[in-house]
Formats: structure tokens, C-alpha cells, sequence
């Protein structure tokens, strides 16, 4: 497939590193030459330097034979020029567009992006990605990261192993038979920094990051298993008011839990804009680093702080700050991957990497076959992916013992009929099934081949 990128950033870049890895001809585009050199230069990938919304940039980047557009640049007016100018000019078939402004995104406003308007495919948005991924983690609140698979079944959490952890250094293969009604399976484990795929005969070790893929119905038994406790959360100070803030706040007020929540914002005029928005979220405008008016915000009494300011190092040090004064549990924002190292020396509950979920979510629309959903895993390190299996994938009508996975693969859970079966060795897979896949980077595209399935459009 041939795919031209408009945008060489962080999303940009992560989404071309996928793609290029998957023997697709992806082609680069940004104003800036220095990402595109260091697009080119770290990846097997053209690039071209220029203005992606220009007809002659796009013509030099090949779309008219182009399969697919991304618009991931920084700019909404851009990225929707550009999908126009590509569907106008080169009748590009398929166009997805990153859109930030939330006026953009209003329901009442979807016609825009009908073909005969503004022909945009798929519409993202890295704010409700973003807000999405912060509710999740507010109502698992002993996950560092969480991800719904299989119609809701399914969950993966990111569990981190402390010394109360009852089953430490306990081989996996025990676990069967320890909890043999317990739908769960570890399907990844990072230890001092690396992430690796466990062997039956593996333990878990304090201070290990554990990701399980578990039924939904027995989740709270999972993270009682491992060693934690689930808190009900009717208590959250939002620092950041901003189109995330905002969106979680609402999303909040809507939800059927009676959450109540408090929103701190430094620029005024967002505070304004948040306290017209919102119906019975207190707005408060200040500094949320500012001890006096986090105390007047009631951290003290609040079971959650979530740090979503547009500043990575304001969201640190005010989810540190929120703890130390008594704050049970910090989530913080950051973009910046080399500062995810921090969060367990800092004592920081969980982060939401906005570039990660926003790559998910491309990539959820991209993948062609039976492939259903896709969640990237850490920094790209490795993907979670549900796919249905067709009568002519190779793994159809086999038992899973058979089955040649790679060592950086494992089968996490099984829908067959509606209903999530735990998979085991001798667990037979029947087409129509749908599976849930834990796979390392580098074992994605053999995983692919046993599922017989590419990237694509629709």
C-alpha cells in the first residue's frame, strides 16, 4: 500500500515507523526539513519537505497513486486542506485527518466532512483520545493502564508488582492452578525498563510492570489476586482546563457514577470558558502547583488528581505536590517518553502518553483484514490486537500448543460466539473466532501472516 504521511512529529513519526515496518510505501511530508531527515534517516521511508496542504508538495510526495492520506500535522487548517486538496486533485480513496479544535468536532457539525463538503474519512481527535484514556484509568484506579478488547470483555491492564503482591515469585504456570477459575493471563512484563513476552516457567519479581489480560467480569479478582484494592472514585481534582480537562469534566457529569468534580486552570479565560461549559463542575482559575488552592480544590479529601495541563512538567510536579498533600492517586499527562521513567520514582499512579493513544487510534482505522482493534503497548514496543480469524488463516482449526507463534507473542483471550473463553495450550481455534494477541514490535508481521492479514484500506 502506498500511504503519504502530512506530518513528520511524534505521531507522524510513530505512525511511519509502523507502516514502514510493514512493507508498505510510505512517503513523509513536513515543513520542517529536520524532521524529515531524521524521518529518513531512522526509517525506510521517503520524505519530502514542504507544505502538505500544497497540490505540487502532495504531487511530488506520488498521490496520484496514492492509497492512502494521513494529515497529522500540527495545524487543523492544514490537515483539512490537505484531505481536500488530495481528494479533489488526485482522487486519493481514503483520507484521515488529526483535528484538535473541539468546534471542529461538535456533532451538529458532521455533515461537514461528507465527500461532497470536506471529504475527510476518518476524523481524529488526540483531546478525546486523551479524555477517553483518563476516564479509564479514574475507573481503574489500581491499573497503571487499561484498554477495553473484545466487545467489552476484555480487559488489558497495567499492573505494577509491590512487595504485597501475594503471588511474587510464583512461576506463571502456577497460577492455573492456584486460581483455576480465573480468567486471566500475564501477556507482558517489563523489568528494569524492558518488556518482554513470560515463558510459563517466568515469576514476578517487585518492581515489575505486569500487563494481564483479563475478563471483564473478573477484573476486581484479578487486581485483588496481584495485590490491589479497587477504590470507588467519587472525589477528582482536574488540574487543566483545557479541551482534555474539559472533556473529562463533562464526560464526568454525564456518567451514570456520581463523580464530583473540581477543575483548577491558570489562563483565565479557559476558566471561563470551562465554568460556562460545565453545569455542576466547580471551576476554579489559579496555579495548580499553588498549595493554598489545591487545599481550597479539596485534595485532601479527594480520591483522584488528574494532571492534564499542556505543560509535561507542570503535570509532574502537580501530581507530586497532590500526593504529598494526601492525594490517594495522581494521573498525570506527558508526551514526553523519557520522562515515563519518573512516574514510579515520583510515586506517580499512572500516565496517559497522548502520542500512544492517538497512534492506537490510526491505527484501529487503518488495519485492513479481520483485525478489529489495535492498542500500541509503551513506548511502540509492542501491540495488543483483536482480529477474527478467517477459513484461510493457517492457525484456523488448530490447537493453540500447535500453533507456530513467535517467542514475542501470546494469546491473551478468545471470544468465540459472544462469549470470552480463557485460552489454554490445548484450546482449539475455529474460524469466526475472534482473538485477542499480545505481540513484541518485531513479531507484529508474523503474527500478521498467521492471521492472514495486511494493512489496508477499506
Amino acid at each position: 500500500m502506498k500511504v503519504i504521511i502530512c506530518g513528520a512529529g511524534q505521531v507522524g513519526w510513530q505512525i511511519a515507523r509502523h507502516l514502514s515496518g510493514e512493507d508498505n510505501d510510505v512517503t513523509v511530508v513536513d515543513n520542517n526539513p529536520d524532521l524529515v531527515r531524521r524521518a529518513t534517516d531512522t526509517l525506510d521511508v521517503q520524505g519530502i519537505a514542504g507544505f502538505a496542504s500544497y497540490p505540487d508538495i502532495l504531487d511530488r510526495a506520488g498521490a496520484r497513486d496514492a492509497d492512502l492520506v494521513i494529515a497529522a500535522t500540527h495545524s487543523d487548517e492544514v490537515n483539512m486542506v490537505t484531505c481536500q486538496v488530495a481528494h479533489s486533485v488526485f482522487e486519493v480513496q481514503r483520507k484521515i485527518a488529526r483535528l484538535r479544535s473541539q468546534s471542529y468536532l461538535d456533532a451538529i457539525y458532521s455533515d461537514l466532512y461528507r465527500r461532497e463538503h470536506m471529504p475527510i474519512d476518518v476524523v481524529i481527535s488526540p483531546e478525546k483520545e486523551v479524555a477517553d484514556a483518563a476516564l479509564q484509568r479514574i475507573a481503574a484506579p489500581a491499573t497503571f493502564d487499561i484498554e477495553s478488547f473484545l466487545d467489552g470483555k476484555g480487559q488489558l491492564l497495567g499492573i505494577s508488582i509491590d512487595e504485597d503482591c501475594p503471588v511474587v515469585n510464583t512461576p506463571l504456570r502456577q497460577l492455573t492452578d492456584l486460581f483455576s477459575t480465573l480468567r486471566a493471563i500475564v501477556v507482558g512484563i517489563r523489568r528494569e525498563g524492558a518488556l518482554f513476552v513470560p515463558a510459563p516457567g517466568d515469576q514476578l519479581f517487585v518492581g515489575d510492570s505486569a500487563y494481564v489480560f483479563s475478563h471483564t467480569e473478573d477484573m476486581a479478582r484479578t487486581l485483588e489476586i496481584f495485590g490491589k484494592v479497587s477504590r470507588k472514585q467519587e472525589r477528582v481534582v482536574v488540574i487543566g482546563g483545557g479541551n482534555v480537562g474539559l472533556a473529562v469534566a463533562r464526560a464526568l457529569e454525564a456518567g451514570t457514577e456520581r463523580v464530583r468534580a473540581k477543575v483548577i486552570e491558570r489562563n483565565r479565560r479557559c476558566a471561563e470558558l470551562a465554568a460556562d461549559a460545565l453545569e455542576r463542575t466547580i471551576v476554579l482559575h489559579g496555579d495548580g502547583l499553588d498549595a493554598g488552592l489545591l487545599e481550597e480544590a479539596g485534595i485532601r479529601n479527594a480520591d483522584a488528581v488528574l494532571a492534564v495541563t499542556d505543560d509535561d512538567k507542570v503535570n509532574l510536579l502537580a501530581a507530586v505536590r497532590a500526593k504529598s498533600m494526601g492525594c490517594p492517586m495522581a494521573i498525570c499527562l506527558t508526551n514526553d517518553p523519557t520522562l515515563v521513567p519518573l512516574m514510579e520514582p515520583l510515586d506517580i499512579d499512572a500516565y496517559i502518553n497522548p502520542r500512544a493513544t492517538t497512534v492506537s487510534s490510526i491505527l484501529r482505522h487503518i488495519r485492513h483484514g479481520r483485525v478489529r482493534e489495535v492498542y500500541s503497548v509503551g513506548d511502540a514496543e509492542a501491540e495488543m490486537m483483536e482480529a477474527q480469524v478467517l477459513s484461510t488463516s493457517p492457525i484456523a482449526g488448530q490447537a493453540i500448543r500447535d500453533i507456530d507463534f513467535p517467542e514475542g507473542a501470546i494469546v491473551g483471550g478468545l471470544m468465540r460466539r459472544g462469549e470470552l473463553i480463557k485460552p489454554t495450550g490445548g484450546t482449539r481455534i475455529e474460524e469466526g473466532d475472534v482473538i485477542a494477541i499480545f505481540a513484541m514490535a518485531g513479531d507484529r508481521a508474523a503474527v500478521e501472516q498467521l492471521l492472514q492479514v495486511s494493512i489496508d484500506f477499506f
